[in-house]
């Protein structure tokens, strides 16, 4: 309000304007509770599917990232391999560098296969076959391949795009695992007295920041693990979501897949067969019952990638054995 005269004469020079009035209730629902409490079992939320990606993706070709995809059934607008994470295979070819600096809390790279090293944050870091790597947030990195590279990348990208958020302060510092580091801690394990009666034979990446969920980053979990040759890993389930890399593996290996165990037996009921490739992947969707077979004279090697750092912190994992 303004006025103007002297103190005995004041004018009001003020206009009063009508308020305008929103009407907010047209995305406005209600639910009978029985009718809303379980999306997942009422089948209103999408399904995580088991599905598998052939090492064909990156055999050759240009350099490039090729996203494993799944955002048709996960009904998203953005790339999903879950709806935490998106894993991709990377192909670099000899000479060739990529820059990847993706909205992520955290990345996780395994190499495949090559050598070669990465410009991260004004500081080189090497890498060949069998290391792994884990960047933070705001950590863009140029990764110059010295031999013909890939990649297994795995982001926690989705569940920025789900929450409309932009990762804007690293939790950790790049962090590599290298190839001799885990293929020996694995070696250990493997020649521990009691390897036959633990569930896996495996080694978990943790970082030392995380030394409550005991994870490689804040929201990702990695396992470098051997399933030997003839042996099975007996039934379990977790409510995180699992995508493996089948490091390598001789024709014969698989998951069977399925929603429960028939107390019995001990056995998945009705399960869906998913056979390895070396150098392929699969995803386990949260909640299934899986064991893994190894039906050959070889031994083989897996890379289990999960959000369960994520469900560790919120206390939502409830991993389960037969």
């Amino acid at each position: 309000m303004s006025r103007v005269g002297t103190f005995d004469t004041m004018v009001d020079t003020s206009v009063i304007v009508g308020e305008a009035v929103e009407d907010w209730t047209g995305d406005a629902r209600f639910f009978e509770y029985s009718e809303a409490a379980d999306p997942i079992g009422a089948g209103v939320i999408s399904p995580i599917p088991i599905r598998s990606f052939g090492a064909d993706l990156y055999a050759g070709g240009p350099t490039r990232v090729v996203p494993l995809d799944l955002s048709t059934d996960l009904r998203t607008t953005y790339p999903a391999t879950s709806p935490a994470l998106l894993a991709s295979f990377v192909r670099i070819n000899a000479g060739d560098d990529l820059t990847m600096s993706p909205n992520a809390t955290s990345q996780l790279l395994y190499c495949i296969r090559g050598r070669g090293h990465s410009d991260v944050a004004g500081s080189v870091v090497r890498w060949k076959q069998g290391d792994f790597l884990t960047l933070p947030a705001t950590t863009p990195a140029t990764h110059v391949a010295e031999a013909d590279t890939a990649f297994y990348h795995v982001v926690d990208t989705p569940l920025l795009d789900y929450l409309g958020a932009v990762a804007s302060t690293p939790r950790f510092r790049p962090t590599t695992f290298t190839a001799e580091a885990a293929q020996a801690k694995l070696a250990q394990v493997a020649a521990a007295p009691d390897a036959d009666e633990k569930s896996r034979v495996s080694v978990l990446l943790n970082n030392t920041r995380f030394d409550q969920t005991l994870t490689a980053t804040h929201t990702l979990w990695a396992m470098f693990g051997i399933l030997p040759a003839g042996r099975t890993q007996l039934p379990h389930r977790h409510q995180s979501v699992a995508v493996d890399l089948i490091v390598d593996c001789p024709d014969g290996c698989y998951t069977l897949l399925g929603d429960g165990v028939d107390p019995e037996t001990g056995q998945i009921v009705e399960p869906v067969r998913v056979h390895w490739e070396s150098g392929g992947a699969f995803v386990t969707p949260p909640g299934k019952w899986h064991s893994h077979h190894n039906k050959t004279g070889g031994d083989a090697h897996l890379i289990p990638i999960q959000d369960a750092g994520l469900h560790t912190y919120l206390r939502t994992l409830d991993i389960r054995f037969t």
